[in-house]
């Protein structure tokens, strides 16, 4: 009787040991949306919470080239993958159900960097390593931060703007400023690069706006207001923070009958319609971010601290949020104007001649040499 009773005990015992393992063996997850599968050694999961969709990059550029990097990496990580559309409230909950998920790292471009560093606090004492991805959580203690100079970005879109002012013959030119959101941290010092270079110039600034939320709607209003007050004639030129938000002002100034080809318009992120804006001389340039690059270095430190491997030695920059400095990896970014496309975002593979030389576009592809 007893030796049944050992005999029955461990054949249940190989029976759970099978079951276990099968399902160590099937336990491939691929929480929220996209990321790697597969098992592996090591294996983390992986959280990248995007602040919102209006700018196109988001979706069609930092995303896939991140969870691309990720599952290039480890096969066994898998990428939490949540978009707040301009809503912390909502970004701190997906913060919160990341960490709750699993989450060994967060990755996050915050949609208010200050309430932001409430997420990181959270992180912290669930000992969740964060990246601050594109724009700096401030006050917080971040593991490492990832994107460009946006100093150095607004000293480019000035530049840009006062030499072509320059060109058409502006002694004294007025100008219209359209900057980005408040609550990005990047906002500032894009505005804070552009003024260097234009006040000393001399130009005038006659209108300037800070755009909630990155708007293009509400930065199309702004122009409109600017347009009423100034005038059609009242200004020389536009100095806008990024594409989505040109496109705005472009679609103001042409409802004021105004030609945009005859009042530069800067831009930033070289989405397909600003390019394609540049290619028929409606948009004057845009600032391309290496935006492959920084989805790619931040996916290889958040792989390694999902790990438990030591990270690469990439972050050779320091940043202060206010409280520390930050390891940081800076990203050189592009100046682009139809004279340089094919150069830049096209030998890049960041845009394709196919996405770019659509219909209306086709024969200015042509004259500026972009072909598939």
């Amino acid at each position: 009787m007893a030796g049944s009773t050992v005999s029955k005990v461990v054949r249940t015992a190989s029976a759970v040991a099978a079951v276990m393992l099968l399902a160590a063996g099937c336990a491939t997850t691929d929480s929220g949306s996209g990321g790697g599968g597969g098992g592996g050694e090591g294996a983390g999961k992986i959280a990248l919470l995007l602040p919102e969709s209006k700018t196109t990059r988001y979706e069609q550029q930092d995303r896939p080239n991140f969870e691309r990097k990720v599952k290039e990496l480890c096969s066994g990580c898998s990428v939490i993958y949540n978009n707040a559309n301009q809503d912390s409230a909502k970004q701190q909950q997906q913060a919160e159900a990341a960490i709750t998920n699993g989450a060994k790292v967060i990755v996050i471009s915050a949609v208010d960097v200050k309430s932001a560093a409430g997420i990181v606090q959270r992180a912290k004492q669930s000992k969740v390593a964060v990246i601050s991805y594109g724009r700096l959580v401030s006050d917080a203690d971040l593991d490492y931060y990832v994107s460009i100079d946006p100093y150095k970005v607004g000293q480019q879109q000035g530049q840009s703007l006062l030499d072509a002012l320059k060109q058409a013959g502006k002694a004294k030119p007025t100008v219209v400023m359209i900057n980005g959101a408040p609550t990005d941290s990047n906002a500032g010092p894009y505005k804070k690069g552009a003024h260097s270079v234009l006040d000393p110039a001399g130009v005038k600034v006659a209108k300037e706006y800070d755009t909630p939320d990155w708007s293009p709607d509400k930065a199309q209003r702004q122009m409109e207001q600017a347009i009423t007050s100034l005038g059609p004639d009242g200004f020389d030129g536009v100095y806008v923070a990024n594409d989505g938000m040109a496109g705005g002002v472009i679609a103001a100034m042409k409802g004021a009958q105004i030609d945009p080809a005859k009042r530069p318009v800067t831009g930033q992120d070289a989405e397909v319609a600003a390019i394609q804006r540049i290619l028929v001389n409606q948009q004057l340039m845009t600032v391309y971010q290496p935006i492959k690059k920084i989805a790619e270095t931040s996916a290889e430190l958040a792989v390694a601290l999902a790990t438990g491997k030591t990270p690469p030695d990439i972050a050779k920059s320091k940043v202060n949020n206010g409280s520390e400095e930050v390891p940081s990896a800076l990203l050189d970014t592009v100046v682009v104007t139809k004279d340089n496309i094919k150069d830049t975002v096209v030998a890049d593979g960041f845009l394709t001649a196919e996405q770019i030389c659509t219909g209306a576009y086709a024969q200015a592809c042509l004259a500026a040499k972009i072909t598939s």
